[in-house]
């Protein structure tokens, strides 16, 4: 649960915001009296408390409440970390998130002083989806989170010219919709080790949280998926395929030659998965009652909130 630490506007924009302890919030519009109101998509920008606390006490001066531009300033809830379409809630008033950071006014005064301003990076704009008052002490709840993201790499020689339909990768889209998450890309390449590298990388530097691969687990010379994803992910997460070939076992057991590999690059957890539409299922299975928890946790939400 996060707190309402200070509301603040200013009636003109690119410059610091004063703080007024309460304010109107009129929907589709913004705050009262506030520069930014407006029929747009950034009606209202919101700051976590903690995150310019952090940064006070890298500089050298006190910073006021709305010295980044902030309608709204949050302790309890690290902000940054929530996507697009999160609704936020205080009493009957409800927030759209709406964009995460944008570029700092090249004359803010706390860059020119310091030399970095956090807003860029951590600020949250939003629209407002009903209004209300709003003051200072006022809670300020999650009350939906959009369904994470994801995206399927299928590795095939045969798939990758269209020789053979990508019926594994249909699979994987059709589990995960269903699971409420959201399909980010989708890709399929030739078992190519540098170029399954590349791609995930890719996925990943795009910041989806669930990156699934199918085929190139097996014992095949050109089977090398598990080394192209060794290859780029920063921490392993040996757990989710020991778990997978445990449950395989009980239902064969050449479970025991799949060299699947789980690891995390960046905010972002990889899973090796099997060739075949029926080894898909059975696998993902296995892992998705703890996909939440798992991806909630990497990317930092889970220890605010439950979704």
């Amino acid at each position: 649960m996060g707190k309402v630490r200070a509301v603040c506007i200013s009636d003109i924009k690119g410059i610091p915001k004063t703080d007024i302890e309460s304010a109107i919030l009129v929907e589709n519009h913004g705050i009262e009296n506030d520069s930014h109101s407006g029929k747009w998509h950034r009606q209202i920008s919101l700051l976590s408390y903690d995150s310019v606390r952090n940064f006070e006490s890298l500089a050298d001066f006190n910073i006021e409440n709305g010295a980044f531009g902030e309608n709204i300033l949050v302790e309890g809830i690290d902000l940054s970390k929530l996507p697009v379409g999160t609704i936020l809630k205080s009493g009957d008033i409800r927030l759209e998130v709406t964009q995460i950071g944008k570029e700092c006014h090249h004359g803010c005064e706390i860059r020119t002083r310091v030399g970095d301003c956090i807003m860029p990076r951590e600020g949250i704009f939003a629209r407002v989806l009903k209004g209300g008052m709003i003051k200072k002490g006022d809670d300020l709840d999650i009350e939906f989170l959009p369904g994470y993201r994801f995206a399927v790499l299928t590795v095939s020689d045969k798939a990758s010219i269209g020789q053979r339909e990508d019926k594994s990768g249909d699979l994987i889209c059709k589990i995960l919709e269903d699971a409420n998450y959201k399909l980010a890309m989708r890709q399929v390449v030739p078992d190519e080790r540098d170029l399954i590298s590349k791609k995930l990388k890719e996925m990943s530097d795009e910041g989806i949280e669930l990156i699934l691969t199918t085929g190139g687990t097996g014992f095949s010379k050109r089977d090398i998926t598990p080394e192209a994803t060794l290859d780029i992910i920063e921490r392993q997460v040996p757990g989710i395929p020991e778990a997978m070939r445990a449950e395989s076992m009980k239902i064969t057991n050449r479970a025991m030659l799949s060299r699947a590999v789980a690891g995390i690059r960046k905010s972002s957890l990889i899973i090796n998965l099997p060739g075949s539409p029926k080894a898909v299922k059975e696998n993902i299975e296995v892992f998705l009652p703890v996909l939440d928890h798992a991806i909630e946790i990497l990317t930092g939400i889970g220890s605010e909130c439950a979704r």
